[in-house]
């Protein structure tokens, strides 16, 4: 019973965690709403993923919006873009972004 317990707290603690760092570039990168990017210059798509679940207890959907956010924040500034608009919403640790240059 112990070990149960155990287990269900180290999992309840790490369902917590956040991996995904901030890069420096990310962190030059906003997060804008769509009626907030007029006189910018869209450079494409990003794609980010995070894990929903860790084994059978479901991930926080704050924690799971928060690394979605890093991660695309991260790729916009591999593509040299300052600006990241979400195209959708969360689904299964699942999320799209448009990336933009903005003035």
């Amino acid at each position: 019973m112990q070990k149960t317990l155990t287990l269900f707290a180290l999992i309840a603690i790490l369902s917590a965690c956040t991996w995904v760092q901030l890069t420096s570039g990310g962190e030059q990168v906003e997060i804008r709403a769509a009626n907030q990017i007029a006189g910018c210059e869209r450079l494409g798509r990003a794609s980010s993923t995070t894990m929903d679940r860790l084994i059978l207890v479901d991930r926080s959907s704050e924690r799971q919006q928060e690394e979605l956010f890093t991660l695309a924040r991260n790729e916009a500034a591999n593509m040299g873009g300052n600006a990241i608009v979400a195209t959708n919403n969360v689904s299964n640790g699942r999320q799209q972004f448009d990336v933009y240059r903005c003035p």
